[in-house]
């Protein structure tokens, strides 16, 4: 296995829940794309990875200066983010090992902490399955009864949010995606794509404040909790040290 991670980031979405003039990961906070932030924190924490960024064909917006990364390709995205991610798979099938590690990442999660991906790697060094940064659920979970009233209330004991990033050996997730899409089976993120198969990845605890950009008032709390990350930083700092 080598030793620096392959990243894969779908950015091909459409992100029409903004209502916005643009796809979601251009939009700005802190004077730059939601897209640049998420790779500047992906680059902290593995500045030697490979990265397949996948983009709608079709994209406009998109400024290769936002790349931190040295070794990087653009990959065309899909119509669903596991086709996306199976196109990135297949850009490196003659260049990647059976069991690299690969890593997606979400390009809508721009808050992801480096602590969080170092811990992330660390337990997948050795994982023969994969896994995925999550928080156990605190909120009461209701279910609908589909008119807009509570049917019933769910136990939320094990429950867990699934985060990303989610990582995965690259011919256990090729195989994982390959045959969830010849059985028609729908998969919302690479992890249930890997239980298809009968295998149980791990869960490995992140910071709940790895936000998923979703809604547009998720920009303004996006730059919170940027600013609060920061500030912890600088006031853990030994003095005279300066922080990203």
């Amino acid at each position: 296995m080598n030793v620096a991670p392959w990243l894969v980031v779908p950015a091909a979405g459409q992100g029409r829940r903004m209502g916005a003039d643009r796809p979601k990961q251009y939009l700005e906070f802190e004077g730059r794309p939601v897209l640049a932030h998420t790779l500047e924190r992906l680059h902290a924490a593995f500045p030697q990875a490979r990265l397949c960024l996948c983009l709608d064909p079709d994209d406009a917006w998109f400024d290769p200066a936002w790349v931190p990364f040295a070794d990087w390709r653009r990959v065309p995205g899909g119509v669903e983010r596991a086709d996306s991610v199976a196109n990135a798979l297949a850009a490196i099938e003659s260049e990647a090992h059976g069991d690299d590690l690969v890593l997606v990442h979400d390009v809508a999660r721009p808050c992801v902490s480096v602590a969080d991906l170092g811990r992330l790697m660390r337990a997948l060094v050795d994982e023969p399955v994969g896994g995925l940064l999550a928080a156990p659920v605190a909120d009461t979970m209701k279910r609908d009864d589909g008119g807009g009233r509570v049917a019933l209330t769910e136990p939320r004991a094990g429950l867990w949010h699934a985060f990303t990033p989610q990582g995965f050996r690259y011919g256990l997730l090729v195989r994982a995606l390959r045959e969830a899409a010849s059985a028609g089976t729908a998969v919302t993120d690479e992890a249930s794509a890997v239980e298809a198969l009968g295998h149980s990845p791990r869960l490995v605890p992140g910071r709940r404040d790895n936000l998923k950009i979703t809604h547009p008032e998720d920009l303004a709390l996006a730059g919170m909790i940027l600013a609060a990350q920061a500030s912890a930083q600088n006031e853990t700092a030994p003095t005279g040290v300066a922080e990203r």
